[in-house]
């Protein structure tokens, strides 16, 4: 009798510290507490020295370290899930021990390099998690003599032009026009800039990288593989592991280069869009125009003004000559050329009018906390837009009021690489379009018109774009189009996003995901799933 009461009492015990354990998750506090203790030991590290790249929710520094690199105001609310430790690793070792550690803990890590996810996926989550902020790796190594720089994920497209201006006038990179991207997420998300039709995407020109993988262990191109290597230049280095960074091969670029901004307006700018679908994806690989179309008031009048913003790799006077031929429409005359050095250029696409005048140092300010509101969604276009059809859409604008549009020329060098090269599979396109809105005011309300202003735009081009699937961009991340919970119907959920980003490539990266991390370590809301468990 007593043995079976004190047997009921232990069923009893067992049964309540079960349910205790359910109800109550460990608290954040011993969470962290377990976290620094295991980094500690992985990293051979006194516990005070690992506090200091370690953040918990009562830390002080805590809220600045978040906020530093989240750069859309939609997701810096006071109900924006918040993560339960942020970690600042300074060495290979400390993402190393970061993995290992999240994965004891069975704690979601979104990984953060310069915070431009415009859906915010890597700082939030509606699971408990951590952020890994790589923003403190951060070097850039240029070897002029082979022409190559390392450039850590961490890093930003603005100090990488930096370090190479330093060491060379008549090399560049052909990545991203935006100083504050990192490194990390618009590399591996296949980036691209205004030398995109001269020398094709960022990863055209990845020759190493380092990443660490759901193991902890730190492989670069020949330990990891060439599967595994192809997967992290463009299909998204977070589905796959941490990437350290990149070895890149640098590009010749001319001593001197000329930048323009032509606008029009009205039928003018009908005609001046309609003419630019056969020349910008189709003109001097020398040359990258992109046309910006956005609704304005003029006189009390609303109308849509297009504006066409070049970077050409060489004279003022061959490219006017050039688009006197080719596109007379535009109207270009010399006056509105600006010749100038490459840097220059860059420093002239991120807004600095006075280009010439300005020190190249600033691309070494990474404007923290300094979030705006926004949105943005992607399409692809293979055959041209009929002129009727440019005059609907800019009624369709008018009418909707804010919402913009950028079309971004493809053909030169794109359209010579495989669709298979990388996971990036859009090269044959005639051109992108990226839709664009952004706000100031934190407005449920105003969040919600502008949102779907995005959306009805959207479904108003459906007839203009590409179908079966419809494309979509990876680095102009858009929720809209599907996201993974990453239970039962994790594969199907996956496959709808993932053949908008990747087409036939996506089934290759689910086999190289499925080989690395079986048990999908490394996931947020819009990665590459596993293949589905047979029964």
């Amino acid at each position: 009798m007593i043995k079976t009461q004190t047997f009921t009492s232990l069923l009893l015990s067992l049964f309540l510290f079960s349910f205790s354990s359910l109800a109550a998750p460990p608290s954040s506090s011993s969470v962290y507490e377990s976290f620094v203790q295991c980094f500690s030991d992985k990293t051979k590290s006194p516990q005070a020295q690992v506090t200091k790249n370690v953040f918990s929710q009562t830390n002080p520094s805590y809220s600045s370290v978040l906020r530093a690199y989240i750069r859309n105001a939609r997701f810096n609310t006071s109900s924006t899930p918040k993560p339960t430790i942020i970690v600042t690793p300074r060495s290979d070792s400390h993402v190393s021990a970061a993995v290992i550690c999240s994965k004891t803990l069975n704690f979601v890590v979104k990984i953060r390099s310069g915070g431009h996810d415009y859906e915010g996926l890597s700082y939030i989550s509606d699971k408990p998690f951590f952020i890994l902020d790589m923003s403190n790796l951060r070097n850039v190594s240029v070897n002029i003599a082979d022409q190559t720089a390392w450039i850590s994920a961490g890093a930003t497209l603005g100090e990488v032009y930096y370090g190479i201006w330093q060491k060379s006038k008549v090399h560049g990179f052909p990545a991203g026009v935006c100083p504050t991207v990192g490194v990390g997420g618009h590399v591996s998300g296949a980036g691209y800039g205004n030398m995109v039709r001269k020398y094709g995407l960022s990863v055209d020109y990845v020759e190493d990288a380092k990443i660490v993988d759901v193991n902890g262990r730190v492989l670069d191109r020949k330990a990891m593989g060439e599967d595994l290597f192809w997967a992290i230049s463009g299909g998204g280095g977070a589905s796959f592991g941490v990437v350290l960074g990149y070895k890149v091969k640098l590009v010749p670029v001319p001593s001197t280069v000329t930048v323009f901004r032509v606008e029009q307006l009205d039928s003018g700018a009908v005609d001046m869009v309609h003419k630019w679908q056969s020349v910008g994806p189709k003109t001097d690989r020398n040359l990258f125009m992109r046309m910006l179309i956005q609704p304005v008031t003029r006189n009390k009048v609303k109308t849509v003004r297009a504006s066409v913003v070049a970077l050409f790799l060489g004279r003022a006077d061959d490219v006017v000559s050039l688009l006197a031929k080719e596109f007379p429409e535009l109207g270009l005359k010399k006056e509105a050329c600006k010749e100038m050095t490459w840097i220059q250029s860059a420093l002239w696409w991120d807004n600095n009018e006075n280009a010439t005048k300005t020190d190249p140092k600033v691309f070494l300010d990474r404007d923290l906390d300094s979030a705006t509101f926004g949105k943005r969604k992607s399409d692809y276009v293979a055959t041209e837009i009929p002129r009727d059809g440019i005059e609907s859409l800019f009624k369709k604008m008018i009418e909707l009021g804010k919402i913009g549009l950028v079309f971004n020329p493809y053909g030169g060098k794109m359209a010579e690489v495989a669709e298979d090269a990388t996971p990036f599979p859009h090269r044959k396109k005639l051109f992108k379009i990226q839709y664009s809105v952004n706000w100031k005011e934190s407005s449920p309300e105003i969040e919600k018109g502008f949102l779907n202003q995005a959306k009805v735009l959207y479904s108003f081009m459906t007839g203009f774009v590409s179908k079966n699937p419809r494309n979509a961009y990876l680095n102009y991340r858009d929720v809209d189009i599907g996201v993974n919970d990453h239970g039962v119907n994790s594969y199907k959920e996956g496959e709808v996003y993932g053949r908008m980003y990747f087409g036939n490539n996506f089934d290759r990266l689910v086999k190289i995901k499925t080989a690395v991390d079986p048990g999908n370590f490394f996931r947020n809301e819009q990665s590459i799933p596993t293949l589905p468990r047979k029964a």
